[in-house]
């Protein structure tokens, strides 16, 4: 009797465990995230501190950030799938906040280049190894855990832009910059301190994982998920258009300051603190109908955007961010619930570093193309067939879908359910508290 109240008390413990290291991963997503959005109100200050010749240059910033994000993370998937996910993730955000510490302090184009190489090479060690270590953690109800460390995502994506365009009007990009990195370098060894180390794998999966095992098996299974890949690309471009798209829209045709932009881009994304989870759990059940439902709504919301008067270019935002934001744990559960356990990390590394970096190549396009406008980008109508073809491209996205299905019933997943073990518990319906 004893042993097993005392067992009982070790399994309370555990899961109390779980669910702290869970919240910690999320604050580290939130700043993961500060940093992907900080920049955006800040385009047009970056150009005139840096003396560049075309905002292009300052969108190509972003760009340049977000590539190196992204082209690093398979080899932080096989770091995931082989060494320490805590202290992966630990030193990736402190690479990643010491990058923009740096861009704080760069005096020169070249210098604030690098300084974002550096902080995207950081970056990339999270999604990796986060979503690897939470689908680890919580093998029931994965979706709806991937969608709880979400929020954090939400949070960052609502404060960067926020505090940012706040901080650049009061002080300069500069003072916004630096203070934003040093929040998460500090963060980075509070992380370390207090969350759990995984529970090491079972040993015949330990036996099973060896470091040259293919991720595929099969040609036809490449093919589906590079396909995967490519489409689910096109939808990250979609929104990350609509970010740096929006940040110039906001300020050339409707003559918003940076204070002001930095306001308003925060509303697409704090709605999504209860998008995430919402839909993750519900995806849990029915993934590809619940996709579906949200990228096409998206796909709509997109396309009014440039047509809605100003008083309504906040509830827009929201819903847009709403929608579109949900689309990410239900996506991020479907590739890793496609493979086994063992090659989650390389798989969700790969899926990153072909889809992320297409996607991303958003920034610097958008610059671009608004600088061909001319005087139209003075005026909403001048953006009117833009937002239409970022819709399209989300709606294109959307084959993506059943090449992940394809996958799961080819690797012999489909139907396939973790047992309801003490070690794989539903996740909780409140935060730890309350």
């Amino acid at each position: 009797m004893l042993a097993d109240e005392w067992g009982r008390k070790l399994m309370t413990v555990s899961h109390s465990h779980k669910i702290r290291t869970l919240w910690l991963a999320g604050i580290l997503h939130a700043f993961t995230h500060i940093y992907h959005v900080a920049l955006m109100p800040l385009y047009l200050q970056i150009q005139e501190g840096l003396h560049l010749e075309s905002v292009g240059k300052s969108t190509l910033l972003m760009t340049v950030l977000m590539i190196s994000y992204f082209g690093p993370s398979y080899p932080a998937g096989l770091l995931a799938d082989h060494f320490s996910r805590k202290k992966l993730l630990a030193t990736g955000l402190a690479i990643n906040g010491l990058g923009f510490v740096g861009l704080g302090f760069a005096n020169s184009y070249p210098m604030a280049l690098a300084c974002m190489v550096l902080a995207g090479v950081g970056g990339s060690l999270f999604h990796p190894a986060a979503t690897a270590m939470v689908a680890r953690l919580f093998p029931v109800n994965t979706g709806k855990a991937l969608g709880l460390l979400g929020i954090g995502a939400s949070v960052g994506f609502f404060i960067g832009p926020l505090y940012s365009g706040w901080r650049g009007a009061m002080a300069g990009y500069r003072s916004a910059v630096i203070e934003l990195g040093a929040a998460g370098m500090i963060f980075a060894i509070i992380f370390y301190l207090l969350a759990n180390e995984e529970a090491p794998l079972p040993h015949h999966e330990q036996q099973q994982a060896k470091p040259k095992e293919k991720i595929f098996p099969t040609p036809a299974l490449w093919a589906f998920f590079l396909a995967a890949c490519v489409a689910f690309g096109l939808r990250d471009f979609s929104g990350m258009s609509m970010g740096s798209l929006g940040s110039l829209f906001l300020q050339r045709a409707h003559g918003f300051d940076v204070r002001q932009t930095g306001f308003v881009l925060s509303f697409i994304y704090i709605a999504s603190a209860v998008s995430n989870p919402l839909f993750g759990h519900l995806s849990d059940k029915a993934r590809l109908r619940w996709c579906f439902v949200v990228m096409s709504i998206s796909a709509f919301l997109i396309a009014l955007f440039p047509h809605v008067p100003r008083n309504m270019i906040i509830p827009t935002f929201m819903a847009y961010g709403f929608f579109f934001l949900a689309s990410y744990p239900i996506i991020e559960t479907a590739v890793v619930v496609s493979v086994p356990e063992r090659v989650r990390g390389r798989v969700f590394g790969m899926w990153l570093t072909i889809g992320g970096a297409l996607g991303n190549l958003s920034h610097w396009l958008i610059g671009k193309w608004v600088q061909r406008l001319g005087p139209a980008a003075d005026s909403p109508a001048g953006y009117f067939n833009t937002y239409i073809a970022i819709a399209c491209l989300l709606l294109v996205a959307m084959i993506g879908l059943p090449c992940m299905h394809l996958i799961r019933k080819r690797e012999g997943l489909e139907g396939i359910e973790p047992p309801e073990t003490p070690e794989a518990r539903p996740m909780p319906e409140t935060a730890p508290g309350q």
